[in-house]
């Protein structure tokens, strides 16, 4: 084959470096090497990264062209070359190639061969698409269980169809407001259904942990009302420090004199609090504004009245900070 690449080679180049790209993957093949040496090598074949994306069977893989794996970036653009891993399937391989308007022969050859060879691969170890997974509260709740033995936990994941083999594959806890409570793949959407907080992307063994934080950011999401202006869903990832907060602000108890004057004036007028909350979290005041749908001029106008009410200006750093603080001290001490 070897050969047989060089005369052509020399003939037809794209013919001659398709040869190679065919005989490159038979030898793989025959090595029984796994996903990641395929994808690598269609990166290096290539010149340009390469992602493998099986969504029912939880793969994500993606190697540079230098050949170093770097996984985590975005979603695939539509005009990669790419190629499904079963005929008539989604697009599972993509070449990131830009500024061509189709791939060259030898990229769809690499396309090709390499598909094929991770499609047995993950046939061979990973066994067919599995069938959606069991959604049952009481293995969901095992799973997240941090006193219950490591074994049923382990027991309960494949029975939910989570991938306990592979500790790169990642997930997250979600806290739904009501008591309710989720896992979902690292990437995957959080179903929107009234307020939830969603823990830090773990391996199935540390879900637990991701459960703990997922409850923490819950207290910290908002009904999106009036009366409690924010955001619905809040990841544990984003919180940082103010985490912290979680466990100083304990509900039912005396508030602090900033949440009181923070309460006070809401009461005072129906448009307070979420002109409070869009002066604390934009960026500057016209954007807050235009997040509340008024001109500037009257913005400013509601600021004074509400400063009187505080009983501080919100229109320094400081100030600003002050309102954050107190208007998440409210939100902890209405949450559970």
């Amino acid at each position: 084959m070897k050969e047989l690449a060089g005369r052509l080679a020399a003939v037809d180049p794209d013919a001659g470096a398709a040869v190679a790209v065919i005989a490159y993957f038979d030898r793989l093949a025959e090595t029984r090497a796994g996903l990641e040496a395929l994808v690598r090598g269609a990166a290096v074949l290539a010149g340009c990264p390469a992602r493998l994306v099986d969504e029912e069977r939880r793969v994500r893989l993606r190697v540079e062209p230098d050949g170093r794996r770097q996984d985590g970036a975005g979603a695939p653009d539509p005009g990669w070359p790419c190629a499904p891993l079963v005929p008539g399937g989604p697009p599972a391989l993509w070449l990131e190639r830009t500024g061509s308007d189709r791939p060259s022969v030898v990229d769809a050859v690499i396309l090709e061969r390499a598909s094929a060879a991770a499609r047995s691969v993950l046939d061979r170890t990973r066994g067919r698409a599995p069938a959606p997974p069991v959604d049952d509260p009481a293995l969901v709740e095992t799973v997240l269980d941090a006193d219950a033995p490591p074994a049923a936990r382990l027991h309960a994941a494949r029975r939910l169809g989570l991938d306990t083999g592979d500790p790169s594959v990642r997930f997250r806890a979600v806290a739904v407001a009501g008591g309710s409570h989720r896992i979902v793949a690292d990437g995957q959407a959080v179903p929107q259904a009234g307020r939830a907080g969603v823990g830090p992307a773990v391996a199935v063994a540390d879900l637990p942990r991701s459960w703990a934080a997922a409850r923490t950011a819950l207290r910290f999401a908002s009904d999106g009302r009036a009366q409690g202006p924010g955001s619905p869903v809040v990841y544990a990832d984003e919180l940082g420090g103010v985490a912290l907060l979680g466990d100083i602000v304990v509900p039912g108890a005396e508030p602090a004199p900033d949440v009181r004057a923070v309460e006070a004036a809401a009461v005072d007028a129906p448009w307070m609090l979420r002109t409070l909350h869009a002066v604390a979290s934009t960026a500057s005041l016209r954007a807050a504004a235009a997040e509340v749908s008024v001109h500037h001029s009257t913005l400013q106008d509601r600021l004074t009245h509400a400063e009187h009410l505080l009983g501080w200006s919100v229109r320094t750093p400081q100030g600003r900070f002050r309102l954050q603080l107190a208007l998440t001290m409210r939100q902890l001490m209405t949450n559970q």
